[in-house]
């Protein structure tokens, strides 16, 4: 059985008098025991999905199962059997971490005693803070307390909207490997994040934006999809590189990435050249292209261009 299904969602808002789509005919399946990513950046209607998936919202057209349920009519079987963290914390600021979570267990008619096996190895790193209120931790901690909240009933299904948003390297990296530990104990788990190199961490991802999915794949599997000889290109002036890139016509795309450009022609070897001998009468020093490797970004922009 699969552990979500989603066939053409869609969902619209009106905002100042205009009506504004956040999900365009959005399908998808998530197999039991999966790590499934949805990646994409602020505002491509990541939120909105998993609020509809959650029983927090109801779409205008498609359907959804979660766990086997339907997200309208067995939403209370569904709210028994998933577990939510928002992006937004949004615990009790004034209760304390033991506090929030004796909450959260009592609303399920659990107890952390019943179900701390699952919750240890995130709640020990923040147990000894257990009588420090909620609003006065640090993000990591505030993180892995979240966490501990929607995992405390033992759902089948979580869903963490974006969260390792606002959180450091080594916080991310440890949340990640935290959610390994809970995939092995057969929990599907459901994240969403516009960090594109968290994409690599799941084992299949949905590229969405504009409320519409571009790509469903392994992330090797997107990779391999993308068709393009990649080159990165550096120039002494940057900016002016960029510029100038974007103005040759044998140029298929050019964007930003970091301290260089990641770039593909139209036509491939003799494009370079040609380029790169124009950059320079242009007044361009230094210029060097290297030939690289695509990586997600690269897939997600060339899907986004198409």
């Amino acid at each position: 059985m699969k552990a979500v299904t989603a066939k053409n969602i869609e969902k619209t808002f009106e905002v100042e008098k205009s009506t504004v789509t956040a999900l365009r005919d959005i399908s998808f399946e998530v197999d039991s025991g999966e790590l499934f990513g949805l990646i994409g950046p602020d505002g491509s209607g990541k939120t909105t999905l998993f609020r509809i998936l959650t029983t927090l919202m109801v779409a205008e057209k498609g359907s959804a199962l979660v766990d086997g349920f339907d997200v309208v009519n067995d939403f209370k079987q569904i709210r028994k059997r998933v577990g939510y963290m928002p992006g937004r914390f949004s615990l009790y600021q004034d209760l304390t971490v033991e506090e929030n979570l004796s909450f959260f267990a009592t609303l399920f008619n659990t107890s952390i005693e019943e179900n701390y096996d699952l919750i240890k190895d995130i709640y020990v790193q923040i147990e000894k803070f257990k009588t420090r209120k909620a609003g006065a931790l640090s993000g990591g901690m505030k993180q892995k307390l979240a966490l501990s909240c929607a995992l405390i009933h033992r759902p089948s299904v979580l869903f963490l909207d974006e969260p390792t948003t606002g959180v450091d390297a080594v916080s991310r990296k440890e949340f990640w490997d935290l959610l390994r530990n809970l995939q092995a104990q057969k929990i599907t788990i459901l994240v969403s994040t516009p960090y594109m190199d968290e994409a690599s961490l799941c084992d299949r991802v949905a590229l969405i934006q504009d409320g519409k999915i571009l790509d469903i794949d392994s992330p090797k599997g997107i990779i391999k999809k993308f068709n393009h000889i990649l080159w990165s290109a550096q120039a002494q002036d940057m900016f002016k590189l960029l510029t100038d890139l974007k103005s040759q016509p044998e140029v298929h795309s050019c964007y930003p990435f970091g301290q260089e450009h990641h770039v593909t022609f139209k036509d491939v070897r003799e494009s370079v050249n040609d380029v790169e001998a124009r950059l320079y009468k242009l007044g361009h020093t230094s210029v060097k292209f290297k030939k690289i490797d695509a990586g997600i970004e690269d897939c997600f922009m060339d899907l986004m261009n198409r």
